[in-house]
């Protein structure tokens, strides 16, 4: 492929215009976009006449575009075509991209206590998507609600999937506030400038409506696909991924697949995602001190593979007032001395007749990237037990104990003595994000992301074992389980690798090489998956936070990558 850059300059003329030498890059592509004024031209061919006016150069592959039924597209005509459908797509349906979301968003597709394949919201979605498929003259199968497939055939036998979620984790409504206080719904996407906010946004509505409409420019530009696209719509994937394995039972998998629920530029190794739960007899016998305070509830995430943003405890006192006054004195001191481990948090205490709330606001972040959030739970515990308090014996006592024993706010390991890292997929990282009683115990669970050097048999008997030798050293009562799933790392190289990679980087003007995730996706399940977005290089993962958000421009590269991906992939020779 050549490496020239494509030059717009003025031409004298038509007949002085010289054809495309090379391939379109971002400097072109945004050329492009700024001459535009209005929305585009509905057709693709009338787009390319219209941007060929004011660059003759287009001309000879404009027209070799429209002869495309008696020689077919190849090489560069066919990269530079399908790039410019990709610029197309990402003008002419941006509106509608965004309105599909929002109707994908409205829908709280958390799992509950019913089956997914039983949720009306789950069900609602399927719908959604059916309308979708036949409104773009795709083809749609509805694999008895755990998944959704849509189809767009190719001329030859060989198919690639496509692989995307539309179930969400969990919410806690009261986190998604706005810097200037106001309160979103996260299932109602509100636009604030070029962020849409919404539960799903970015994770993974938004991948689910941006191929769909690409799928659509693919179909709609009649550029030839040798591949058949079938994309897989999974509905079990945050929550185990039972669906993809029921599909697995029912038809057989696509041997290449790309997956749009990670990062760009393409991930080519995942760590293993686990949970490490310790519990604890929430009453204790015998009677608090009088002086005692006694804490009767405590909260974090509502996800394990979340770090959440608020952390709260519920205490009790003979004199709440007074209580709340000592926290309320006590709390710049800490925040002092423990803002330059991780960053920015705050802490309030508010009395009431029967008791203090405490409250700890720090950063959401997604689980597996607990270093670009600030975990507020953590640093509630130190603050109880560093706060001169006199904590009765209890469940939530034992747990507060345990976090800042084992965790503390180091989320590396270093705390149990299990702290290693690997050189292509990074540390080790355990996070304790979720809080909570049921059926007299108190619970702890931290999210655990496992890079290669290590196997889940050995992780997580070292970790139960680390659990166990601290509540004996404690003369502590202590259940612990740690389920925990294996890493992955495959070496992907050829045609397909080299496809994604050289979209990415030519679209973007982005360093485009290889790169690994601390997420845990169904690439897992698949064979020979690549994830591909949509998530941006050096920016913060707002999938699993409060304010869950997705950029307007990010979106747009998604649009222009996805159409170019498909028809690309969907034309190669072969695939390694």
């Amino acid at each position: 492929m050549a490496a020239m850059v494509v030059s717009f300059a003025a031409c004298g003329g038509d007949d002085d215009a010289q054809p495309l030498a090379g391939t379109l890059k971002k400097g072109d592509l945004d050329a492009i976009v700024a001459s535009q004024s209005g929305t585009p031209p509905a057709s693709f061919e009338a787009f390319l006449d219209q941007i060929a006016k004011d660059r003759p150069e287009l001309q000879q592959l404009v027209q070799r575009y429209k002869d495309r039924s008696k020689t077919a597209l190849a090489g560069d005509d066919l990269l530079n075509v399908s790039r410019l459908l990709g610029l197309h797509n990402r003008l002419l349906n941006q509106g509608g991209v965004i309105n599909a979301m929002a109707q994908m968003v409205a829908l709280p597709t958390v799992r509950g206590s019913a089956p997914p394949y039983e949720d009306p919201n789950i069900i609602a979605l399927g719908e959604l998507v059916a309308k979708m498929a036949g409104d773009f003259g795709l083809q749609y199968r509805n694999v008895d609600n755990r998944i959704f497939e849509v189809k767009l055939p190719g001329s030859g036998p060989d198919e690639f999937g496509i692989l995307t979620h539309g179930d969400v984790v969990p919410v806690v409504s009261a986190e998604w506030v706005l810097d200037d206080g106001t309160q979103l719904d996260p299932f109602k996407q509100t636009r604030v400038g070029d962020l849409l906010y919404g539960r799903g946004t970015i994770d993974d509505k938004g991948s689910i409506a941006t191929v769909l409409y690409a799928m659509r420019a693919v179909k709609d530009s009649g550029l030839p696909l040798s591949r058949t696209i079938r994309l897989m719509i999974e509905t079990t994937e945050e929550s185990g991924g039972e669906g993809m394995n029921y599909y697995k039972q029912k038809t057989a998998l696509p041997e290449y697949n790309i997956v749009l629920d990670s990062k760009y530029p393409a991930v080519v190794a995942e760590k293993g995602s686990g949970s490490l739960r310790a519990q604890f007899l929430e009453a204790v016998a015998g009677t608090p001190a009088a002086d005692a305070v006694t804490i009767t509830a405590m909260a974090g995430a509502a996800s394990a593979s979340a770090i959440p943003e608020t952390a709260t405890a519920r205490l009790q006192s003979a004199d709440p007032a007074a209580l709340a006054a000592q926290l309320e004195v006590a709390a710049p001191g800490f925040i002092s001395q423990y803002e330059s481990q991780g960053g920015k948090f705050s802490i309030s205490a508010k009395a009431d007749a029967t008791g203090v709330d405490v409250k700890v606001i720090g950063s959401s972040a997604h689980g597996s990237r607990p270093e670009e959030g600030v975990n507020p739970l953590p640093r509630l515990a130190l603050f109880l037990q560093g706060s001169g308090l006199k904590l009765a014996d209890n469940g939530f006592a034992q747990a507060t104990r345990y976090i800042v024993d084992l965790f503390g706010l180091d989320y590396l390991g270093n705390k149990m003595g299990l702290a290693y890292a690997d050189s292509f997929m990074g540390p080790l990282t355990m996070s304790p994000t979720v809080i909570q009683s049921s059926s007299g115990k108190v619970s702890v669970t931290a999210n655990v992301r496992m890079p290669r050097g290590n196997t889940p048999e050995a992780l997580s008997a070292a970790t139960q074992a680390k659990v166990r030798d601290w509540a004996a050293a404690n003369a502590l009562t202590v259940e612990v389980n740690h389920s925990q799933g294996n890493w992955m790392a495959r070496d992907p190289k050829g045609a397909w690798l080299s496809t994604l990679l050289n979209v990415f980087g030519d679209t973007t003007g982005l360093p485009a090489e290889p790169v690994s995730t601390a997420g845990s996706t169904t690439a897992k399940q698949m064979p020979n998956a690549i994830n591909f977005g949509p998530a941006m290089p050096d920016k913060k993962y707002t999938a699993h936070n409060a304010k869950e958000f997705k950029e307007v421009v990010d979106l747009d590269a998604d649009m222009q990558m996805f159409t170019e991906m498909l028809v690309r992939i969907g034309n190669l020779q072969q695939m390694q």
